[in-house]
C-alpha cells in the first residue's frame, strides 16, 4: 500500500499555511491511512487535523499540524487515486476496447479495472464480479453514489458468456444489493449485434423493469470495433440494426414511462446516425443522464450551436463523477489543452476537423450558418480503423493526414475531445502537426464563436 504523494499544493489553503509541498507523502491523517481519495476526503475534511509527511529522501515522516475549519478543502491534489490497488477485471469480454489496442501506446491505456471506486470518482463502468459484501457495506455506509454498472443482458448464462466469467451470471445480485439500500446506480449494454440484440435486448429490457426499476439511467451503446480485434463474433451493427435498436429502445421508453414515469432507457447518439435518423429533442434526455456516455451529446451540441446564450440543455452533466477533493484528474476528468477566446476579427476562412460521426452532426449546422468559406472535413480514424468515428478517438497521425490538405491561409478547428494533457492517443503533440491547428472547446456555443471570428489560444499562453 503505497501512500498518497502531493502534486500540487493551492495557494493560500490551509495545507499550503502549514508547510505542505510537492513530493510529500502523506503517511496518515489523525492516525489512520487513507486507502483512496475517499478515505482522504473523509479524513481531511474535519477540522484541524495532524498530518504524517514524509518529505522526499527522508526516512521518515514528521507530523504536522494543518489548521483548517471542518469541511474546508485541504489543498492538495495527490498523484493517484487508489493507495493500495486498483481491481482489475478479470473478465474476459469479445468486445472489450482494451483487447483491441494496438501494442506501443500509454501504458495506463491498457489498464482493465473493475473497481468500484474508480465507478465512483470517474464514472468507469464496473461489472461488480469483484464485489464483495465488504464493498457493498462501504458503499451504504458512506453513500457512493452514483456508481455506473456493465448489465450487457440480465439473463445469467448469456451474461456469463458476455463476460466470459461464471461469475457474471450472479454479480447482479449486488446491483439490487445497491439499488435497495438507496444508492444512485447508472447502467450500461454494450450491444453486440447477433449476440445480446433483438430479442435478448428485448428480454433485458424487460428484466430491468423487473428487477432493477429503481436505475437511474441505462445507456444502450454499441461496440466499438478497431481493426485489431481478433474476435470473428464480433461485427459493427448494419444500419437496419441500428434502427432496430432505436425501434426497441423508443419502444421500452414508453413501457418505462407507464410504469415509472420516466423513459430510463436510452440510446447512443451512434445508433442514431447509423440508422438515418433524427436525434431527438432535449426534453426526450431528460437531463442528459449518460451524456459522457455519448447519449444525448448530438442534440446538446446543436442546442448550443444554435442558441449560444443558453445555459446546457437540461443541465448537462459534464462528466460521470463525483467531485473528490485531491483526486487527481484522470479519465473524463482528464484535462483538455485548455484554450481562452482572444480576439474576434479573424477572417480567414475556416476549416473545420472532426471524427466521421460528428461530421454527420456539424453538417447541417453548419450548412445553415451565415459564414460561406466554412470547410467541414470528416477524418477517418485510419489508426484504430474498424467502425471507430468519434473524434475523442482521432490521433495524431490521423489529424496530421488531414491537415497536410488544409490549404495555407486557412484557420483548421480541431476539438479538444482529441487531446489528453496536451498529447493525441499516439503521443502526438499540437507541434507535431504539419499545418497550425487551433484547439476548440468541444460543446456548440465554443464552436459557433470561433466561427464566428474568436481565436482560442492555450490558456498558458502569454
Amino acid at each position: 500500500m503505497s501512500a498518497p504523494t502531493v502534486t500540487s499544493v493551492t495557494a493560500a489553503s490551509p495545507a499550503a499555511r502549514a508547510g505542505l509541498a510537492v513530493g510529500d507523502e502523506l503517511l496518515s491523517i489523525d492516525g489512520q491511512e487513507p486507502r483512496d481519495v475517499i478515505d482522504f476526503q473523509r479524513l481531511s475534511d474535519a477540522g484541524g487535523v495532524t498530518v504524517l509527511v514524509r518529505r522526499p529522501g527522508a526516512a521518515f515522516g514528521r507530523r504536522v499540524r494543518v489548521d483548517k475549519e471542518a469541511g474546508e478543502p485541504l489543498g492538495v491534489e495527490v498523484a493517484s487515486a487508489v493507495f493500495d490497488r486498483i481491481r482489475t477485471c478479470d473478465n474476459h469480454c469479445a468486445f472489450c476496447f482494451i483487447y483491441q489496442l494496438p501494442k506501443g501506446m500509454r501504458r495506463s491505456l491498457y489498464l482493465k479495472d473493475d473497481d468500484y471506486r474508480l465507478s465512483f470518482l470517474y464514472g468507469n463502468f464496473t461489472t461488480l464480479t469483484r464485489f464483495t459484501e465488504l464493498d457493498a457495506e462501504r458503499i451504504l455506509t458512506e453513500r457512493l453514489g452514483p456508481l455506473f454498472v456493465s448489465i450487457h443482458s440480465t439473463d445469467p448464462a448469456r451474461r456469463a458468456r458476455l463476460l466470459r466469467n461464471p461469475r457474471g451470471a450472479t454479480s447482479l445480485q449486488w446491483l439490487e444489493v445497491l439499488l435497495d439500500g438507496g444508492i444512485e446506480v447508472h447502467g450500461q449494454i454494450v450491444v453486440c449485434p447477433g449476440v445480446n440484440d433483438g430479442a435478448a435486448l428485448e428480454d433485458t429490457l424487460a428484466g430491468i423493469l423487473d428487477r432493477y426499476p429503481g436505475l437511474a439511467s441505462v445507456g444502450t451503446v454499441p461496440l466499438g470495433l478497431s481493426r485489431y480485434s481478433n474476435e470473428p463474433e464480433m461485427r459493427p451493427h448494419t444500419p437496419a440494426e441500428a434502427a432496430g435498436v432505436v425501434d426497441a429502445v423508443e419502444e421500452w421508453q414508453q413501457i418505462y414511462r407507464r410504469a415509472l414515469g420516466r423513459r430510463l432507457v436510452f440510446a447512443a447518439d451512434e445508433y442514431y446516425l447509423l440508422a438515418g435518423r433524427q436525434v431527438p429533442p432535449a426534453r426526450h434526455y431528460e437531463g442528459y443522464p449518460q451524456h459522457e456516455n455519448g447519449i444525448g451529446m448530438a442534440r446538446a451540441f446543436a442546442e448550443s450551436f444554435t442558441r449560444p446564450g443558453r445555459r446546457g440543455p437540461g443541465g448537462v452533466r459534464h462528466g460521470f463523477f463525483a467531485a473528490v477533493d485531491a483526486a487527481p484528474a484522470q479519465g473524463y476528468r482528464a484535462p483538455r489543452l485548455a484554450s481562452v477566446p482572444g480576439r474576434s476579427d479573424d477572417s480567414r476562412p475556416v476549416t473545420v476537423l472532426t471524427g466521421t460521426y460528428g461530421a454527420r452532426v456539424l453538417a447541417p449546422l453548419l450548412s445553415a450558418h451565415t459564414r460561406t468559406d466554412v470547410t467541414l472535413r470528416a477524418v477517418p480514424n485510419d489508426f484504430f480503423g474498424g467502425n471507430i468515428g468519434v473524434a475523442g478517438l482521432l490521433t495524431g497521425a490521423d489529424v496530421t493526414r488531414a491537415v497536410r490538405e488544409v490549404p495555407a491561409g486557412t484557420r483548421c478547428l480541431l476539438p479538444d475531445a482529441c487531446l489528453n494533457e496536451g498529447r493525441f492517443l499516439d503521443g502526438l503533440t499540437l507541434a507535431d502537426l504539419p499545418h497550425p491547428v487551433e484547439i476548440v472547446p468541444a460543446d456548440g456555443a465554443s464552436l459557433r464563436a470561433a466561427l464566428d471570428g474568436r481565436v482560442f489560444r492555450p490558456a498558458c499562453a502569454p
